[in-house]
């Protein structure tokens, strides 16, 4: 079982940063796979960002490559979100996601856990 806590959203202008954190708890928890999704009201979630568990290998979206970046401290069991460059596309609840195993992916059905989602706003 793993327990997901978001925090680090807020109110950003267009070209500003945002930092999301999602802790990780849980029997669990080690070196889980994690994952950023986000949505708008109305639609499917995103695929944002994914970390693997063991070697830290990532991957993103194509619509935040070169802006955002997501880590993982494993001593902590907590992944980042540093969001940079935002714009007001990217205003939506952010989830957090991890999985079963260090495997990243970026599909949103391999994800067995979800944070509660933490709200962006970029104001333009």
């Amino acid at each position: 079982q793993v327990h997901l806590i978001e925090s680090g959203g807020g109110l950003a202008q267009t070209g500003g940063s945002l930092r999301l954190s999602c802790a990780a708890s849980g029997r669990d928890s080690n070196n889980v796979a994690m994952a950023w999704f986000r949505q708008i009201p109305g639609q499917e979630h995103d695929f944002v960002a994914t970390i693997s568990g063991s070697k830290g290998a990532t991957y993103y979206g194509d619509s935040v490559k070169g802006r955002f970046t997501i880590t993982k401290d494993n001593a902590k069991n907590t992944a980042y979100l540093q969001m940079n460059n935002l714009e007001p596309e990217d205003s939506a609840v952010y989830f957090c996601a991890a999985r079963s195993g260090p495997f990243a992916s970026v599909r949103r059905s391999d994800y067995d856990y979800w944070g509660q989602g933490t709200q962006v706003t970029v104001s333009s």
